[in-house]
């Protein structure tokens, strides 16, 4: 009877490993940075094999790399990633805007990749009531990156601290991070805060929210960006 709970556990627990070290690794929100994409509280799974491995994709068991990846996939142009942060090796979650050998320039509130500036398109003004329990204005677009990918990003102006930047030069190997809250988010466009990411520490991509650990309750004249609980269960994320 013990040799069989023993076995029974010893399955569970390789299982569990295995799952986490070459496949998916769970993760949870704690900030507004990708509003309305991802919302506090959303818990999601990140897709390891996505674009390889490398010696970040796990803590529990260490993978035989030195530094890149295997295989070395680079991700896409609009995707959200997870990444371990090199200054504080926190894990964050943002999306993809430069890749390496862009340049990336904020003027003025507008997002320029490779001196283009990038379309966005004004889908509706709102107020919501943030964590810290203060009502926020924001204007809501649709921005349509190089190469078509669409998604949602919110601004409260176009004149704030990181509304006009230097021009900023991926290096290779590289990605350049922002988020999807473009007034209240903690990205690359901070150099020594975040600054450019390497490849090798993207841990994976996120497609799904499973499901959200926090309610949001709409108000008279105040809304719920991304919808309630009941609107993120098993939401895929563009």
């Amino acid at each position: 009877m013990i040799r069989e709970w023993a076995g029974l556990v010893g399955f569970v627990a390789a299982f569990y490993v295995t799952i986490n070290t070459l496949l998916f690794a769970g993760f949870h929100v704690p900030s507004e940075s990708m509003l309305p994409t991802l919302k506090v509280g959303d818990q999601f799974y990140a897709a390891k094999y996505a674009y390889g491995y490398s010696r970040f994709s796990t803590s529990f068991v260490p993978l035989p790399f030195g530094s890149g990846r295997f295989p070395d996939i680079t991700p896409e142009r609009g995707d959200i990633v997870v990444f371990r942060l090199p200054t504080t090796e926190e894990d964050y979650v943002k999306r993809v805007i430069g890749l390496p050998g862009d340049r990336i320039q904020v003027v003025d509130g507008r997002l320029y990749i490779n001196g283009q500036m990038v379309q966005r398109e004004k889908t509706r003004d709102y107020a919501y009531r943030d964590n810290g329990g203060s009502v926020v204005q924001v204007t809501e677009y649709l921005e349509t990156l190089p190469g078509g990918r669409q998604h949602l990003i919110m601004e409260q102006r176009d004149d704030g601290f990181a509304d006009n930047t230097p021009e900023y030069n991926v290096p290779e190997g590289h990605l350049f991070m922002m988020g999807d809250n473009r007034d209240n988010s903690q990205d690359s466009r901070y150099l020594r805060q975040v600054g450019y990411i390497p490849v090798e520490r993207v841990l994976g991509r996120v497609s799904m929210v499973a499901f959200a650990r926090k309610s949001c309750q709409e108000e008279p004249g105040l809304i719920c960006p991304g919808g309630s609980w009941w609107d993120r269960l098993f939401r895929w994320v563009d």
